[in-house]
């Protein structure tokens, strides 16, 4: 069933033929100031926490306390390969090989740490792509790795590009006048037109704010028919989109695990290199002990033996609590599998845009693409200024928040972006056809 045809029934009838619906006992849903469940669609913020999740890192402080430094080898998943026991569920989450990922650090040190070893710019080919509007963190990263590269090598960036042309290393990639998302032809475009000077093209694979999912087989094939090395920022992707790294040929990607894949805040996050690279040692990386092969490491010898594949980007030992946390989750994805995730994601976000659309007023608008191949289950809506949402007074008459803090009073989770969008993702693994049509409800009350 499509998600245009699951839209001609009910919520009701929808929640009773869903397959996935057994998960939602699975996790804690917060409650509101009178004690029923919240409407939460923040998953795409901070994902809810599995019940078992508990058990789980008990089981390490237990260990800890019983076994001390012993627990590394004889806790009941002992900590010295903890981090391997994650490697194929996130495989299979992001289409890899086991190889090819390994949980380790946090989302923007993994993306420098990859950025050493792949942005290896020259006097002729030393731009970056990314997306006008990408999260801040990677702006941050890409700004901060060209400038080292400017200022601090003894080979510094040209400050006049070879054949003329903008100076700025930095090419991004801005959605049509009067348009809100990028399109597809546009990117492929502009890497046509310009790859042969960029050495790197790194994207989100769905931007944060729009809610826009990229192309990233066809950006891949683009960037790498033009000799880039392409990268991702999966944040918002991991856990909600069919992901297929390694057969779109993707070089690198990176994402955090405490969104979709609820691993608690400020979770362990992964990494993804494609296995060609798998042994290219050559590549410069910054080193630590455990990306060190695993046959001597504990000789600690002075000189660095990189492990083949992910492992060997690996810096320090990794944090147990957070890989426990992390496992908690991934059972529950690999008893759902991402297939059958992604078809009920399809189902409930058309749904939710089909209500939206029922509602049919000028104060809001739907700004993440229509065709759900370029988006996952996170919907944008914004908001205009002059909206007035009944009930509330903690708000101007002509702030644009109104309306999303009469949802929170009425107990949606939901989630602010200035300066004018309320970001609203159901998530399959534990929201219903129910929750969705409830918050339609109470968006429509709020709009009166």
């Amino acid at each position: 069933m499509t998600g245009l045809e699951s839209n001609k029934l009910s919520h009701v009838e929808m929640d009773a033929a869903d397959p996935l619906r057994r998960f939602r006992v699975e996790f804690h849903i917060p409650k509101h100031t009178d004690g029923s469940e919240v409407l939460y669609f923040t998953g795409n913020s901070l994902g809810l926490q599995p019940k078992r999740t508990s058990e789980y890192i008990q089981q390490e402080l237990k260990d800890w306390a019983e076994l001390g430094v012993e627990g590394h080898f004889h806790a009941k998943h002992p900590w010295l390969p903890y981090h391997e026991f994650v490697t194929e569920p996130l495989a299979r989450i992001v289409g890899a090989k086991p190889l090819e990922v390994v949980a380790m650090n946090s989302l923007t040190v993994n993306l420098h740490l990859l950025m050493v070893s792949f942005y290896r710019p020259t006097a002729e080919r030393y731009k970056i792509i990314i997306e006008k509007g990408a999260f801040p963190s990677d702006q941050y990263a890409v700004e901060s790795q060209i400038k080292v590269w400017s200022t601090g090598f003894s080979r510094p960036l040209p400050t006049q590009p070879p054949k003329g042309g903008t100076p700025n290393a930095l090419i991004e990639l801005t959605p049509r006048e009067g348009e809100t998302t990028l399109r597809t032809e546009d990117i492929l475009e502009t890497i046509d037109r310009e790859g042969d000077s960029v050495a790197l093209i790194l994207l989100g694979g769905v931007n944060y704010y729009t809610g826009q999912a990229f192309d990233m087989r066809a950006i891949t094939e683009a960037g790498h028919k033009k000799g880039c090395v392409v990268g991702f920022d999966l944040a918002h992707a991991a856990g909600n989109l069919e992901l297929k790294l390694h057969d779109w040929d993707v070089d690198f990607a990176a994402w955090c695990s405490y969104k979709y894949l609820n691993s608690g805040p400020g979770g362990i996050a992964g990494i993804f290199v494609h296995e060609r690279h798998a042994r290219s040692f050559d590549l410069p990386r910054f080193a630590g002990w455990w990306g060190h092969d695993k046959k001597t490491r504990f000789l600690m010898g002075p000189d660095f033996v990189p492990l083949a594949g992910a492992e060997g980007w690996q810096l320090s030992n990794p944090p147990i609590f957070q890989l426990a946390a992390l496992r908690a989750s991934l059972e529950i994805f690999d008893e759902a599998t991402m297939p059958a995730l992604r078809e009920k994601s399809v189902k409930l976000t058309a749904y939710l845009e089909k209500l939206l659309a029922e509602i049919n007023d000028a104060r809001i608008e739907i700004i993440t693409p229509s065709d759900p191949e370029q988006r996952g289950c996170q919907l944008s809506i914004r908001v205009k200024a002059e909206t007035r949402a009944a009930g509330s007074v903690s708000e101007p008459a002509a702030s644009n928040k109104t309306l999303f803090n009469a949802l929170t009073e009425r107990g949606v989770i939901a989630d602010w972006r200035e300066p004018d969008v309320i970001r609203v993702a159901p998530v399959p693994l534990y929201n219903s056809f129910e929750d969705v049509h409830k918050f339609a409800e109470i968006l429509k009350e709020c709009l009166v």
